[in-house]
């Protein structure tokens, strides 16, 4: 029994906490901005633990969807799924029971936010199947884990939105353009930190024709890391400018701007650990953002 919790966990990356941290981040820092501060201990519960649960349902999703590519891959290749330590039906009933915690979480909010829950699984489900088609795949995994920004908002503007008032027009409303647009720019900052990621693979992942950003834009892999960290982080200055946050906000851009510069000097010879190492530490780039608006509205 113990093998067996020792395997799951390594399925789920428990030991990597580096990939929930940035789902975490961006989720939590989307509930601030939507509850103008402090969001309650409710929603801060259920953001913080759906965040881990879906993070490591959809591993098990990815595990099995690329188990005859990761056996190619350095980096990949003892995955528990693709040595036949777990099984793809073990995987995929720790995927399904991991996802149903996560939806057990969601039902304690209101009904908005339980069926746009829906739409962020079917985006969780989709991406592992997008690096056999598209040719940026990784902008696909910028909506999966950038769509805790609008559920964030759904949860806390809808909260006394009851089930005989959802319709197409009432869950459209649920998300106010805000929130589309911290999502969208969110999405830069995936397609920065998961380019690292996948320079890290590029060259096993030309060789078993796997499609990523980092081979896609090639030569201009560097200069387009830093442009998508410059669109991110403006894009979240602007949208925020007129809820008049404290200096600090300002400064944990400034400290988060130096980040994206030092991992420019990270990734900047393409060598794998490098790159390998400017992926593990965005989660303090994510980190330092939120920091900075919760604080920014504490201290306003």
């Amino acid at each position: 029994m113990r093998e067996r919790l020792a395997l799951y966990l390594d399925l789920i990356r428990w030991n990597r906490p580096a990939g929930w941290l940035l789902l975490l981040w961006p989720s939590l820092s989307a509930l601030w901005v939507a509850a103008d501060g402090w969001p309650g201990w409710h929603l801060l519960a259920v953001f913080v633990l759906g965040t881990i649960l879906m993070r490591s349902a959809g591993c098990c999703i990815n595990d099995v969807a690329d188990r005859d590519f990761d056996r190619h891959v350095k980096r990949t290749a003892e995955r528990p799924v693709t040595r036949g330590a777990v099984s793809v039906r073990e995987a995929l009933l720790v995927g399904a029971a991991l996802a149903l915690a996560a939806f057990g979480l969601v039902l304690t909010t209101n009904p908005a936010t339980i069926v746009w829950s829906f739409a962020g699984l079917a985006v969780t489900l989709i991406y592992p199947y997008a690096k056999r088609h598209v040719s940026m795949p990784q902008a696909v995994l910028g909506v999966a884990f950038s769509f805790g920004i609008p559920l964030a908002f759904v949860a806390v503007g809808s909260a006394n939105l009851a089930w005989q008032d959802i319709n197409l027009q009432t869950l459209n409303d649920a998300v106010p353009m805000q929130a589309w647009g911290l999502m969208l720019f969110n999405l830069f900052w995936v397609l920065a930190y998961d380019t690292e990621y996948a320079m890290v693979d590029r060259d096993d992942d030309l060789r078993i024709g796997m499609k990523t950003s980092a081979i896609t834009l090639g030569r201009h892999d560097v200069s387009a890391i830093m442009a998508f960290y410059a669109v991110y982080l403006c894009g979240w200055y602007g949208l925020l400018e007129s809820a008049h946050l404290s200096w600090h906000w300002v400064l944990a851009l400034c400290l988060a701007g130096l980040q994206a510069v030092w991992h420019f000097l990270l990734i900047l010879d393409r060598s794998r650990e490098g790159c390998f190492r400017a992926f593990r530490l965005n989660h303090w780039l994510g980190a330092t953002v939120f920091a900075g608006i919760a604080l920014g509205y504490a201290l306003r």
